[in-house]
Parts: structure tokens; sequence; C-alpha cells
């Protein structure tokens, strides 16, 4: 029994340290806890602030003017000058037609307005000499009027027969008659000048000027030249082909002008504004981040302005959360090798630079 009550008190002491030992355990578990619940609360914080500051979305996709090529005259294709990829400076010849029909239509005009200012200048004298025979001819109607007057009163005397009274007024109204035709061919040559009535002057030379000019342009218009800079696509034309006014040849897309077209959730907008910051990233350039700034806001949802928008009057109205299109114009300087292709998709942050003190003055919205 001796030997006994000093081995169990040794194992007494020997469970003392171990009891100590346990309680650090827990402690530390408890501190590491904390830590992370506070670690978690700021970062919960900071990510709920952000998305306050920092809007964004993924239903994004780059946009840029697409000029459609077409001839604005029928003809047969001479050259093509490009191909598909193609990068071209504004100015630069796309497609040129065969131009042998134009050209002889435009001399064939240029000859028709020489010989329109010849007949002009004829029909110029015969106006001079129609004015000429009128201004005879009305001497002579007044000369029968005179000669009238006085066999009436030479005939009343009974000095003259009534058969020579009758000659006297026959030839008035021969002279009358004559005054009105010459008259006639006056207006017919001005007519023909166009100084007639409400017409310009040199009516037909005018015209003849018209139809040469119009022949010019359509010579021009064989020349198919870049409207832009930009990248050829889309190429569907080829030397040899006959083509229609308003045939589409190919597209020509400009690069230098880029935007973004971001729809936004209607509760996304209410701190959105024109001139804030935005940086995107490009699912073809993962890491890379470009920038750009909002430039407007649409003013109607992508549905008002769908083919068939929808009809909420109706009795089986279900709310569903709509979206605005954003455009967010791409800084130029972000991308100076144009890395960005129409369609591809993005993802745009818009930094509304909301204060801290602002958003939690108002902190649903």
């Amino acid at each position: 029994m001796a030997e006994a009550q000093p081995v169990e008190k040794a194992e007494k002491e020997a469970a003392q340290p171990g009891k100590k030992g346990g309680n650090g355990t827990r402690n530390r578990a408890a501190a590491i806890l904390l830590v992370m619940v506070v670690v978690a609360l700021v970062m919960g914080m900071w990510l709920w602030v952000r998305s306050k500051t920092h809007v964004e979305t993924d239903n994004a996709f780059i946009e840029s003017h697409v000029y459609a090529i077409s001839s604005r005259v029928p003809g047969n294709v001479a050259r093509v000058m490009v191909k598909d990829n193609q990068f071209v400076k504004k100015g630069d010849l796309l497609v040129e037609l065969d131009q042998a029909d134009y050209q002889l239509r435009m001399e064939n005009y240029a000859a028709q307005l020489d010989l329109a200012k010849n007949e002009t200048a004829s029909t110029y004298a015969q106006v001079d000499a129609a004015r000429a025979a009128v201004n005879s001819d009305r001497a002579r109607l007044q000369q029968a009027e005179l000669d009238l007057a006085r066999g009436k009163a030479l005939y009343q005397r009974e000095v003259i027969p009534k058969e020579q009274l009758d000659k006297l007024e026959t030839a008035r109204k021969v002279a009358a008659a004559r005054v009105l035709e010459t008259e006639g061919s006056v207006r017919r040559a001005l007519a023909l000048l166009g100084l007639a009535g409400n017409g310009g002057k040199d009516a037909q030379i005018v015209r003849k000027k018209a139809e040469l000019e119009e022949s010019r342009r359509n010579l021009s218009y064989t020349r198919i030249c870049a409207p832009a800079d930009g990248y050829i696509t889309r190429k569907s034309v080829e030397p040899g082909n006959n083509i229609q006014p308003g045939q589409p040849l190919m597209a020509l897309v400009e690069l230098n002008n880029t935007w973004i077209t971001a729809n936004y959730k209607e509760g996304q907008l209410a701190h959105m504004r024109p001139g804030q910051n935005v940086e995107f990233e490009v699912d073809t350039y993962p890491g890379k981040t470009f920038k750009g700034k909002v430039d407007s806001i649409m003013a109607g949802t992508g549905a008002a302005f769908s083919l068939l928008p929808p009809e909420n009057a109706t009795g089986n109205y279900v709310k569903v959360v709509q979206r605005i299109p954003v455009k967010i114009l791409i800084d130029s300087s972000s991308d100076p090798d144009h890395l960005l292709r129409i369609g591809m998709s993005v993802v745009p942050t818009v930094l509304t630079e909301r204060k801290l003190g602002d958003i939690m003055k108002d902190p649903f919205r």
C-alpha cells in the first residue's frame, strides 16, 4: 500500500502539464478563427464597397463603323486592287470598272454640247431676223391703217368707189396677220433659246452641259475608293464580274474609332454618367487591361427596340430585369496596335468614383 500511493501521485502530477497544453491549443485555434472572421469581414466589406464604385458586366462586345462597299454604276470589273484582311487608307483604289463605255458616252455628250452651242448661235441669228421682220411688218400695218383711214374719208365724200375701200381693208387685215406671224416666229426662236416664259437662258446648252457633267461623274464612279482607313473583309468581287449599282462587293472595317456596347442591368445605372473612366479586359488577351470612357447611355432598353417588343399591358405580364446599352469609347492609346476586333467579348468596369461617405449615406443604391 505504501508503494501504491507514490505511483498514483506521480500519475496525477504527470496529468497536470497535459491539461495546460490542451488549453493553449484551444486558445490558438480561437485566435486563428477570430482572425479569419475579421479578414472575411474586411474582404466582404471591401468587395461590397467595390461593387458600389466599380460597375461591371460580361454582356458587352466591341463595335465599329462597317462600310458596305458597292458601285454606283453598272459595269464589268477590270481590276481588284485589294485582298481579304488588307489594311487600306482613305482614298486608296479598291475596284476599277471598265471605263470604255463611259468614256465614249462622255465624248458623245461633249460633241452634243458643241453642236448645241452652234445651234444656239444660229437661233440667235434667227431671233434677230424675226425681230427685224416684226418691225417691218408693224410699219406696214401702220401704213395700211393710215391708208384705210384716208380711204374711209374719201369714200364718205364719194371720191373713191366701194371696191377700192374694200381693198384697203383687206390690205390692213393682211398686214395685221403678217405681224402676228412674225411675232410667232420670234417666240419660237426665243423658246429654243430658253428665253421665253420662265425658262433660263440658253436652255439647250444648259441641258447638254448637265448631260456632259453626269457622264463625267459616272466615269469617275468607275473607280471605287476606300471611304476611310480600315481593313477589308467579306470580299466577293473578282476581275471580270458584271456588277450592278448597290451590289455589295466587300466590307471595310474601321478600327481607328471603335467602341464597346455594354448591356448593363437597369439597377446598375444609378450612378453611371458620361465621361466616367472605364477599364476592361478582353477574353482574347487575358491579363491585359484596356481603357476607355463612358460616352452615352441609350434612350431605352434593348427590348424596347427589338423587332417584337414586349407588350407589358397584357394580362400575362412577368417582370424581367431589363438591360440598357451603354456606349463606351475605347482609348486609342491603350490599343495602338489595333489588337481589338469587332465582335470580341469584353468585361468592362465603370469607375463611378463614389466616396465611402456617399455609399454609407445610401447603401442600398
